[in-house]
């Protein structure tokens, strides 16, 4: 018999029902093409958990996810939130540090026929997720920054030895089964101690893996050489910050921030996010780009497959992936890859190379 694997459902603000949707519908269809069950569990976020339930993340949101095999996390407008909502750790910072989701793979792939910086880009960038200079989530209580005085702000940047090895193994195991190349991205000429100690520990963790070739750049430097030559380059391993700011213009390079998908992860869930933001300016309008939603999804269906040893669900992974690059191949995209397509255009031209791929299979 086969498993039913349940998911959680989570739009989010601004463009979120309007991706998340299209990314559960093209989900469906490549599920359905390939044998997976799917059940799909729709809970409260955001704005309108504001309203219902007086939180952006209710307790009882949290609880369901916690019985789930994964979800699809939409972008959320924290910056629109009330006060107190406002000044609190977002909903999607809230679920990484709760979950313990260290790993966030955030890949860039150029597509053929988008209009793409780099056109040969095809890289993943390898984010850890839990410490490094983000203060919302690297201390256990209360937040790594902090005022002393009106006049005088800190902020702690936290590296540990524990942290840096588990995303180094994941990052290392991710390079094995691709390129077999790994960048290390560091600022150990200046930040010596902190991400000096994030360098030294990838390095060791390296002499595990002799058949992955490693390198090492400065954040600067790095920025550089992505939009160089960004083809060059095939898993990169860094800390939080500098993880954020190097997927945001690797997603760019390869195309348009719309196409950079990601998952969170932890050793025993995940969860489907956008790089991108709720883009509040195009919300409503059916102009916003779900490639990377859909991706998103499709690579919580690779993990679900790696983690339960199920190749249906690598299978359907693989499916939603063929049927986006296919569907933008044929010149079928939004505006922000150079297309003219509204989302539920593009979503019914994906659904359709879906269907049409499974009757050629």
């Amino acid at each position: 018999m086969s498993t039913t694997y349940r998911l959680g459902v989570l739009e989010g603000d601004g463009i979120g029902p309007e991706i998340v949707p299209s990314a559960v519908e093209i989900a469906t269809a490549a599920a359905r093409t390939t044998g997976v069950s799917v059940d799909w569990v729709t809970l409260p976020l955001g704005a309108a958990a504001i309203e219902s339930h007086g939180t952006p993340l209710p307790e009882e949101t949290k609880e369901a996810l916690a019985g789930l095999d994964g979800w699809y996390l939409g972008p959320h407008d924290s910056v629109g939130y009330p006060e107190p909502h406002n000044s609190a750790l977002n909903p999607s910072g809230s679920l990484r540090k709760h979950f313990q989701l260290f790993a966030n793979i955030r890949p860039a792939k150029s597509f053929p026929g988008a209009k793409a910086v780099c056109d040969g880009a095809d890289l993943v960038i390898v984010r850890e997720n839990t410490e490094g200079f983000y203060a919302d989530r690297n201390t256990f209580a209360g937040t790594g920054e902090f005022m002393p005085t009106a006049d005088t702000a800190i902020m702690m940047g936290i590296v540990t030895r524990a942290a840096t090895e588990r995303v180094a193994r994941v990052a290392f195991e991710l390079a094995r089964s691709r390129r077999k190349k790994l960048t290390i991205v560091h600022k150990a000429n200046v930040l010596k101690l902190t991400t000096g100690l994030f360098r030294t520990v990838c390095q060791e963790v390296a002499q595990d893996y002799p058949d992955v070739a490693v390198d090492d750049f400065h954040i600067d430097a790095m920025t550089v050489h992505l939009v160089r030559r960004a083809q060059d380059f095939d898993v990169i391993v860094t800390e939080n910050m500098f993880g954020d700011i190097l997927s945001d213009l690797a997603g760019e390079i390869s195309g348009s921030l719309g196409t950079a998908p990601s998952i969170n992860a932890s050793a025993t869930t995940a969860m489907a996010q956008a790089s991108h933001g709720s883009a509040p300016d195009i919300a409503g309008r059916n102009l916003a780009n779900p490639v990377a939603m859909i991706l998103s999804g499709a690579m919580l269906f690779e993990w679900l497959g790696a983690r339960h040893g199920d190749a249906a669900l690598t299978a359907t992974a693989a499916v939603i992936q063929r049927a986006v690059a296919d569907t933008i191949a044929a010149g079928v995209s939004t505006r922000d890859l150079g297309g003219t397509a509204s989302t539920t255009e593009f979503t019914t031209a994906v659904s359709k190379a879906v269907h049409d791929g499974a009757g050629q299979g």
